[in-house]
């Protein structure tokens, strides 16, 4: 049987001084795919914030009982893309945990970049500045980066929005190889086609949980219209937390 890598103990997290969300139970199990997914303003990215430590829960506990590696991807729309950075010094970041600051660009190093930008499609493109990539070509960058840091446990922050559908294809490939490798896969998602094709687990989210279970569960037509209904009028206290599994 899995292990859980994250354990959730009735976790609220607070942004901007607003319960943002409220009563999260339950844990994600070793090597699962699982989209967090809900309406605007649920939570969903709070809660990875919460998970690789940004934010402190206001209540509760989250744990790591393994210990594993966490690799985060946050919105692309929250990097500043006119750093002068080049293709190859931004996943080159992706060996910091092990390389450090001053450990210098090996040739292995250098290798494992050209091998992750090829996995990616930007062989090529390493002294390209990062700003004059595309959306796509730059989020293709991030997950090269994500790849080099070999973790264990990857959360990904919307990571095919805005990008045409060759780049999400491809994306989407690189998270079924990292959850075919036993990695731990949660990703904030919008696109509940794509979520019911691709992830077997979601955490319906509307600030507090809807449902945390197999995506046929979660996202039926009656728990949609609950999240929304939950979102939009503020009915934190209308769901204990005790009412969704994990």
């Amino acid at each position: 049987m899995s292990r859980a890598v994250l354990r959730f103990d009735n976790v609220s997290v607070a942004y901007e001084r607003q319960l943002a969300v409220h009563g999260v139970t339950g844990a994600f199990l070793e090597g699962s795919l699982t989209a967090i997914a809900g309406p605007n303003g649920a939570g969903k990215s709070t809660l990875l914030k919460a998970i690789v430590g940004d934010l402190k829960p206001a209540s509760g506990n989250i744990a790591r009982p393994g210990n594993g590696r966490i690799g985060y991807l946050p919105q692309a729309a929250t990097i500043d893309r006119q750093f002068p950075l080049t293709v190859a010094d931004t996943v080159m970041l992706g060996l910091w945990p092990r390389i450090g600051a001053f450990g210098g660009v090996s040739r292995d190093a250098a290798a494992q970049v050209r091998e992750a930008l090829q996995s990616v499609g930007l062989e090529g493109l390493e002294r390209r500045h990062i700003g004059t990539l595309s959306a796509g070509q730059f989020q293709r960058m991030l997950f090269a980066r994500l790849l080099l840091q070999d973790a264990d446990i990857i959360l990904l922050d919307e990571p095919f929005t805005a990008i045409d559908a060759a780049t999400t294809a491809d994306l989407v490939r690189i998270v079924h190889r990292w959850h075919n490798a036993g990695r731990t896969v949660i990703a904030v998602l919008h696109d509940f086609e794509q979520i019911e094709v691709h992830f077997p687990e979601t955490l319906l989210l509307a600030r507090a949980p809807v449902h945390w279970g197999p995506t046929r569960y979660a996202l039926t037509s009656d728990n949609i219209r609950r999240a929304r209904a939950m979102a939009g009028g503020g009915l934190l206290a209308d769901l204990p937390a005790t009412e969704f599994a994990a």
